[in-house]
């Protein structure tokens, strides 16, 4: 066996697959950057129709160009509370058709022009200030790197049939019997398992195909595998998970996929036959190109196989949804938890949908807003009750420490997805912005905290406050909730809190808080007050007039004031 020969076809193969998985990078951010509003807005219209759930599934995955990566992201948000299982398990679905896209892609066979698309493609990219056009040549340069990538694979794999040791051992792999089929699916599910890329194996399936080493029956059962094994990368992201619900959505895709691949495998022999009839060419068909042979029907016949697969596949496990949830929620009982104290640990595989990434983010920043609210509502009867209820207390004290926890979260992940280049302008501006709302909601329940603080000062000196006071507390804690809610609501539906109508609330509560204090100063020097609350009382209206303030900071934000 010629050692350079081999080493050629090493350099070839490695080479090739590099540049092909790059491309699929490259043309995956830039669809995302693109089509992301589009993204975000359609992951929003996840409702429990399971069409609908399946459309968007699809949708996303063929402009993220990878079934691991939607699911990966679906188990985060699940686990974050923004998708529920039912949701998820249609999502997933429609990824598996989404996926097949790849291979279509494949079929345009223009692999002669992927350099000369990736050269021009690059200068766009490199040299032009519009940014739209900079991610459209992005998308390009992916699309030519593609097809470069592949010609190389193909290029460097042909001479392996005119090497018996390798066509020997291919000879194991055919898929004309029943155990001849189940070896391939269980080579190409270990194969996906083992690179954690089901487009890394396809075009390694496609190239063998076209090359002529494998023929298309025993290609079309190495994808069979490789539906199997895709399914991996989102099992592990379960694992770091918070949420029972997540691991059930890990779970479900396992089942969807291996399901499909146990019946798919019993009929394989007829399925083929079917796809023969509706490409309406022999797969195996060879042609002289150049005086090389080659067969260029057959990755259309491996594309079709795919797509066949997961669309009959989804078809058939769409009306059972209802009844896979049921199973995965007894199969996987539910689990006692405490409220989520950090962001999920989805984040480096969320980092690489930026998108998406901050979509959840977002989330994660609303749910801040919620437990704010929660004090908030805990904060009005420890104010106003004579004895504050102990568990109140202790609430408030612990969704403080909560909220610290998930700014320090969200801040860590906005600077990985800040950090890790190729984003857009306008991302990296929501970014920014979502790192500053973090940081004033986790502020706002610190003012909480220590307002709590305060009353809980007053009652260890075993002192009372009187009914006047509480009225006034009470006046001031109203308009401040008032007030949040308004600022707050506009934030998680996505609603501008105009600035007209913000400061204008704003500066109500500020005169408020001075009439407050005025009358405070009054009573004391009309000795009426007690000389604990005398400086007690000011502090806690300073409270609420801190929060007060950064209520406004979040309506600036809101409104893109820097």
């Amino acid at each position: 066996m010629d050692k350079n020969l081999l080493l050629t076809m090493a350099f070839s193969v490695i080479g090739g697959l590099g540049i092909f998985l790059l491309g699929m990078r490259y043309m995956s951010d830039g669809l995302q950057t693109i089509a992301g509003n589009r993204l975000r807005r359609m992951i929003g219209m996840v409702t429990n129709n399971r069409l609908m759930a399946t459309g968007v599934g699809t949708v996303v995955t063929c402009v993220v160009q990878s079934s691991s990566i939607t699911t990966v992201m679906v188990v985060g948000f699940v686990n974050s509370g923004l998708m529920t299982l039912r949701q998820a398990i249609g999502v997933i679905m429609g990824a598996n058709i989404g996926t097949t896209i790849t291979g279509w892609i494949v079929v345009l066979a223009i692999g002669k022009y992927g350099l000369p698309i990736v050269g021009v493609s690059a200068l766009i990219y490199l040299f032009s200030k519009n940014e739209k056009l900079r991610y459209t040549g992005m998308t390009l340069m992916g699309i030519g790197m593609i097809f470069f990538g592949l010609q190389l694979m193909n290029d460097g794999l042909r001479p392996i049939r005119d090497i018996p040791q390798f066509v020997e051992w291919f000879s194991l792999f055919s898929a004309d019997t029943y155990w001849g089929v189940m070896m391939c699916v269980l080579l190409g599910c270990i194969l996906t398992f083992m690179v954690q890329s089901s487009s890394a194996t396809l075009a390694i399936t496609i190239t063998l195909a076209t090359t002529g080493v494998i023929n298309f029956q025993t290609a079309a059962a190495l994808v069979m595998g490789e539906n199997i094994g895709t399914t991996i990368t989102a099992y592990l992201a379960s694992l770091g998970t918070s949420t029972t619900n997540a691991r059930r959505a890990a779970y479900g895709h396992i089942i969807f996929n291996l399901g499909g691949a146990v019946w798919i495998t019993t009929v394989f022999q007829f399925y083929i036959k079917i796809i023969r009839v509706v490409i309406s060419v022999d797969p195996d068909h060879m042609v002289l190109m150049d005086g090389v042979e080659t067969f260029p029907y057959v990755a259309a016949g491996i594309a079709a196989a795919h797509t066949g697969f997961n669309v009959i596949n989804t078809l058939f496990f769409i009306p059972l949804v209802p009844a896979i949830t049921k199973l995965l929620t007894r199969v996987v009982p539910e689990k006692s938890t405490f409220e989520k104290p950090k962001l999920t640990h989805l984040d480096f595989f969320l980092l690489e949908t930026p998108m998406m990434g901050i979509e959840q983010s977002r989330k994660e920043i609303v749910i801040m807003g919620e437990l704010n609210r929660k004090m908030l509502d805990g904060l009005r009867s420890i104010v106003s009750d004579s004895e504050p209820d102990h568990q109140v207390v202790k609430d408030i004290f612990r969704r403080e420490e909560i909220l610290d926890n998930m700014q320090s979260e969200i801040t860590l992940f906005l600077t990985e997805l800040l950090g890790g280049g190729n984003i857009p302008h306008s991302l990296s501006e929501e970014a920014r912005r979502q790192m500053r709302l973090a940081d004033e909601y986790e502020t706002i329940s610190d003012y909480i905290a220590t307002i709590t603080k305060l009353r809980l000062r007053i009652l260890n000196a075993d002192v009372s406050i009187p009914d006047l006071m509480k009225s006034e507390i009470g006046q001031l804690h109203e308009l401040v909730s008032t007030y949040f809610d308004v600022v707050n609501t506009s934030n998680a539906t996505r609603k501008r809190a105009t600035l007209t109508s913000a400061l204008p609330n704003g500066d109500h509560i500020t005169e408020k808080f001075r009439d407050l204090r005025t009358r405070h100063l009054t009573r004391l020097s009309e000795a009426k007050c007690d000389p604990m609350l005398s400086t007690v009382f000011p502090d806690i209206l300073n409270g609420y007039r801190r929060v007060k303030d950064h209520i406004m900071n979040v309506a600036e934000v809101l409104n893109g004031v820097k």
